[in-house]
């Protein structure tokens, strides 16, 4: 099972790769949007990268949920409701929600998801 640091040099080479960042950008507490500029189209990368980099299989939506962030059901006024932040806790328990949930908009949550919550993502994944 790799460490902590050994599953962070991982997901840091893979964004350097998918993104075209300097491995210096690409730090625990940097947002994936914000700080690194990704952009949807680097996502299919990103998770591409991952599952080639631990040999693990990311189903669509597990890292990204698209569907909870444009679904009716959980979405009223372009917030996340209570519904809404269920969903994404139960399918995001490696994902720190404490900062979106004080400002629940659909756009806040891409510029919410940083390094650390992909590092923890693949430790939920490797059983680390």
């Amino acid at each position: 099972m790799p460490s902590r640091d050994e599953i962070f040099e991982k997901v840091r080479s893979a964004l350097v790769d998918a993104l075209g960042v300097d491995e210096d950008e690409v730090t625990p507490s940097a947002t994936m949007v914000g700080d690194l500029g990704a952009e949807s189209i680097d996502f299919l990368d990103i998770v591409f990268r991952l599952e080639k980099a631990f040999g693990i299989k990311i189903p669509r939506g597990e890292l990204f949920p698209e569907h909870i962030l444009t679904s009716s059901e959980f979405v009223t006024n372009g917030k996340v409701n209570a519904a809404g932040l269920a969903a994404l806790k139960a399918q995001m328990p490696f994902y720190d929600l404490t900062k979106f949930e004080q400002n629940p908009s659909v756009q806040n949550f891409p510029n919410m998801l940083t390094v650390e919550d992909m590092v923890r993502y693949v430790q939920s994944k490797v059983g680390a």
